[in-house]
């Protein structure tokens, strides 16, 4: 018995042909190539990725079914160093021209708007990050 022989090709296809997931995709297809016959380590090097990936991937459609197989688990990733309130103020402080908080210049850039947030709320971030921030404040 190999991975997958529970789970019809033709399921793994209605699947493919409803998601427009990119990430969902990928796990179809390489789904889909390992029930046509393709190897791990031929599906490993054909769409550059490890083969423990693929032996997850599949093992995931094999216990958790085709729905369980495509959904990512949950990564809680670093807590915000920002607390709820601490955010709210900044926004609201970003909402504002920087010459009404005291600085010499007329539109927040992520350099101004990561010196704010240091001198206010005592917080180093990178550049990319505080340019994040302010992409969501749009």
């Amino acid at each position: 018995m190999t991975k997958l022989d529970a789970i019809p090709a033709a399921d793994l296809r209605e699947a493919l042909s409803e998601t427009t997931d990119h990430k969902a995709v990928r796990r179809l297809m390489v789904a889909l190539a390992y029930k046509d016959g393709d190897s791990v380590d031929r599906l490993s090097d054909l769409y550059g990725i490890p083969s423990s990936t693929v032996y997850y991937w599949l093992d995931r459609f094999e216990e958790r079914g085709i729905e369980g197989g495509l959904e990512d688990e949950s990564r809680p990733g670093r807590p915000p160093k920002l607390d709820e309130g601490d955010r709210k103020s900044l926004t609201a402080d970003l909402a504002l021209s920087p010459t009404d908080l005291g600085y010499d210049a007329d539109e927040w850039g992520p350099k101004l708007a990561r010196d704010h947030i240091h001198r206010e709320y005592g917080i180093e971030y990178s550049l990319g990050h505080v340019r994040r921030l302010l992409r969501a404040g749009e």
